[in-house]
């Protein structure tokens, strides 16, 4: 199977952040957050395997800071790496103030992507190689997260 650029699968999305997507803090629900990662995951797969896909795990989410009302959220996603017919996606969150123009980083994932044919089976997915920094640095450490995953899995 071929192998593609990274840079391929990767997608945007921006969202607003509105008071009914918000805690008694003003602060966007964490859940909320979850669920853009999420859909903006599978697009990311969806994209990379031209196939649909479903969702294994969400694998680690760091919520480094918060949204509030009026923000623009942009998501950021991309595959860094490929099993046979798993993709683990990358997911980068980034709140932007548009009144004082100050942007910031509110979360991190990555998740675990498995693309399946008509029946529901995995089918394979193209290999992916990486071009930038980022891209080599993320890629380099996956095969670490993925033992850490089969760990946790095994604990089950």
């Amino acid at each position: 199977m071929e192998q593609v650029a990274m840079k391929h699968s990767k997608t945007i999305q921006t969202r607003l952040v509105l008071p009914p997507d918000t805690n008694h803090l003003d602060t966007i629900f964490g859940g909320k957050v979850l669920a853009y990662i999420d859909e903006i995951a599978a697009l990311t797969a969806m994209k990379h395997a031209n196939s649909a896909v479903v969702t294994a795990s969400i694998d680690s989410v760091d919520f480094l800071s918060s949204a509030k009302v009026g923000d623009s959220l942009t998501l950021e996603a991309f595959v860094t790496y490929t099993g046979t017919s798993s993709m683990e996606v990358f997911v980068k969150v980034t709140a932007h103030d548009l009144i004082k123009n100050e942007e910031k980083l509110t979360t991190e994932s990555f998740l675990t992507m498995v693309a399946v044919n008509e029946f529901g089976k995995p089918q394979p997915v193209p290999k992916v190689f990486p071009e930038t920094e980022e891209e080599i640095r993320l890629h380099t450490a996956a095969p670490k997260r993925k033992e850490n995953r089969e760990r946790r899995a095994a604990l089950k």
